[in-house]
């Protein structure tokens, strides 16, 4: 892979994590349309990582009363929100590392990536439609809400589901309001992405020991540019959602489903 490409890489990276499309069945996508080698998971995981500091810096103030209240205790409300937070990452961790051994052999087929778009864009139109937002649901959040959100989160291990898209439509399900849904959802990514990479970091070098080449200079380009991107993406999803809802997301996923069925 040349420096364009992971530009490219980077680039759809930063869009699509944070926008409900699935940016791991695009990342899968883009080497069966332009027809060069899958660069794997290891370089979609490194693109995930760019994202993953976009949130760290985007919701900085956040985390930051998160961690203290987690510490300090003084803070219930930030307190509770992160043990709930917590908690999901937990449930997430537990059906990902059920469901992984699935996803290596079958998620990444343009077909399943075709099906999964289209079901879970239709779930996300539907739960986002349907919703009667309650402005202090985000803070009454229990086990039982948190234990729903970890496990659909864990169905973004399949490309085309959309991490972002699928925890959207949970917490749009349970009557939190757009914007909040999508700040939950950017912060629950954290652990999850960073718990990825570092799972992977031992296959990554034995893919090193086995004589595979890593192009180190190529893939932090990606970062970089996913990072940039990224952080631009958030800031402007935000203000986008609240106003106009997940339905053009939802008609994207359709349109992008009939290209992969008709092209594929």
């Amino acid at each position: 892979m040349d420096y364009f490409f992971a530009i490219i890489y980077g680039i759809i990276q930063g869009l699509t994590e944070f926008l409900p499309v699935s940016s791991s069945g695009h990342l899968a996508l883009m080497p069966m349309f332009f027809e060069f080698k899958d660069p794997g998971v290891i370089f979609d995981l490194a693109m995930h990582l760019g994202t993953a500091v976009a949130v760290i810096v985007y919701f900085r103030s956040d985390l930051y009363k998160l961690i203290s209240a987690l510490v300090t205790k003084n803070n219930q409300e930030y307190r509770g929100f992160a043990l709930n937070l917590a908690f999901s990452t937990f449930i997430s961790f537990i059906f990902v590392m059920l469901l992984k051994s699935f996803a290596s052999e079958y998620g990444r087929s343009s077909v399943f990536i075709g099906i999964n778009l289209i079901v879970f864009g239709a779930f996300m139109y539907f739960t986002d439609r349907m919703a009667e937002t309650n402005e202090d649901k985000l803070k009454q959040l229990n086990y039982k809400s948190s234990f729903l959100m970890g496990l659909f989160q864990s169905l973004a291990i399949f490309p085309g589901v959309s991490r972002s898209g699928i925890t959207i439509s949970i917490a749009r399900m349970m009557g939190i309001g757009r914007e909040e849904s999508s700040r939950f959802s950017f912060l629950l990514s954290l652990p999850i992405i960073i718990g990825g990479f570092v799972f992977k970091i031992p296959e990554f070098y034995r893919s090193i020991g086995s004589g595979v080449s890593f192009d180190l200079s190529t893939c932090l380009i990606g970062v970089l540019v996913s990072f940039v991107t990224g952080l631009v993406t958030i800031h402007f999803f935000l203000k986008f959602i609240k106003e106009l809802g997940l339905s053009v997301f939802f008609y994207y996923r359709i349109v992008l489903a009939v290209m992969i069925f008709v092209l594929l």
